[in-house]
């Protein structure tokens, strides 16, 4: 199958990407690769250093998607070695590191994952391992004499670490120049990932004039942020849509967004065109968030999923329907004070507040309820009769049923 027109392919190819380095050698490369009917090799690197992807993950394996459907070979790295040292990309402390068991576990997991954003079946899968499992001391000695420390205190968190005199061990000197390795290895084309590999895929470039090869172009994609609009995505902050969460999960994540990170999310997650995603954030929010995460969802799951998951969220949340899946939990029933509890106790029992303090301001406004019916909390006295299966809510999205014990 011939090559799209190289406009075509820049207009695919810049979509959602914050910087591409050098962009003036792109179109070049494009236009050299269709005359020569050459696929481009476009690597993608990934350290399996956790058991599950989230959205943030797959910005970038997106994009590696859309250069196989443009017809080039899609190079995935599974980081098997790199992960053993860590990626300091903006860290200002060591990272823990992981055993070679729990790498290749993740690694296995992370491969399942993968399969349901790129076509693997089209892609080339390394692991780094094979390379440098085989590398003898003077091999290692004869990389690291082509980087020299200044280079690698260029880096913006070794130099920021540097500065607050936060310890750089030598090891994590190594993570960058591993990297940078990969693509001499692959003899990669375009390298994608996030904006905080700019140093690697620079270095990366050196090394591949070093030893006579093409040089790579960094394309770069902005980091995506999570649930609060405002850091980035990542589990550590609880802060994320995993891609194997159910499509109600899924859906309730997307609702809690802020407004005005959804244009994001549209261009970085789905393939809607941008006159229509314009238009879609003119409207209503509810609406486009609804939009949006039936897009993505339906990457994941079939459609029909999407569409339930919309419905369900709609009959609990908007129209105040009970949950079908209500988390339990359990009260002793030596706590109550004549087969009841002060509202404010009550809240801090079950963990819909983390305290009397933070239960008294909820239910001065307005936002705790008790029973099937929802009856609102008045006072922090108030007695509420308490038996297993009471239903208590704190807003919209926190509630619970009790389970009498003892």
């Amino acid at each position: 199958m011939p090559f799209p027109p190289v406009a075509e392919q820049l207009a695919v190819i810049r979509r959602g990407v914050e910087k591409i380095v050098p962009e003036s050698e792109l179109e070049e490369l494009l236009t050299r690769s269709r005359a020569e009917d050459r696929p481009l090799r476009v690597k993608y690197g990934i350290d399996p250093t956790g058991a599950d992807l989230h959205l943030g993950h797959t910005v970038p394996m997106r994009k590696l998607r859309q250069f196989q459907q443009l017809g080039h070979q899609a190079v995935l790295i599974i980081g098997n070695y790199t992960a053993l040292v860590g990626d300091p990309s903006g860290r200002d402390e060591t990272r823990q590191r992981l055993t070679a068991e729990r790498v290749e576990a993740n690694a296995e997991d992370y491969l399942n994952q993968l399969g349901r954003v790129i076509d693997l079946d089209q892609t080339e899968v390394h692991r780094n391992g094979e390379w440098f499992s085989q590398m003898d001391f003077a091999q290692i000695l004869e990389l690291c004499s082509q980087v020299t420390v200044a280079q690698l205190l260029t880096r913006d968190d070794f130099s920021k670490r540097f500065r607050a005199e936060v310890a750089i061990y030598l090891h994590e000197c190594l993570y960058p120049v591993m990297q940078a390795w990969d693509s001499v290895e692959v003899r990669a084309d375009i390298e994608l990932g996030g904006t905080e590999q700019l140093y690697s895929f620079m270095l990366a470039r050196d090394l591949q004039k070093g030893h006579g090869l093409n040089q790579q172009i960094g394309v770069m994609s902005p980091i995506l942020v999570g649930l609060d609009g405002v850091r980035r995505m990542g589990k550590s902050l609880d802060n994320y849509i995993g891609i194997g969460e159910s499509p109600y999960e899924m859906m309730k994540k997307f609702m809690q967004l802020p407004d005005d990170s959804m244009r994001p999310f549209f261009e970085l997650l789905t393939d809607v065109p941008l006159p229509e995603i314009d238009e879609l954030l003119s409207g209503h929010p509810k609406q486009a968030k609804t939009t949006l995460a039936r897009t993505v969802i339906t990457q994941y799951y079939d459609p029909s999923d999407a569409e339930a998951a919309a419905n369900q969220w709609d009959r609990e949340i908007r129209q105040g329907e009970l949950p079908a899946d209500i988390p339990v939990i359990e009260l002793a029933a030596a706590e109550l004070v004549a087969d009841g509890l002060p509202a404010d106790q009550l809240l801090k029992l079950t963990g819909l507040c983390r305290s009397t303090s933070e239960a008294r301001r909820t239910i001065q406004q307005g936002g705790a309820y008790w029973g099937d019916g929802k009856q609102r909390i008045d006072t922090h006295d108030q007695s509420i009769p308490v038996e297993t299966g009471l239903m208590v809510w704190v807003g919209k999205k926190k509630f619970c049923r009790v389970k009498l014990t003892g």
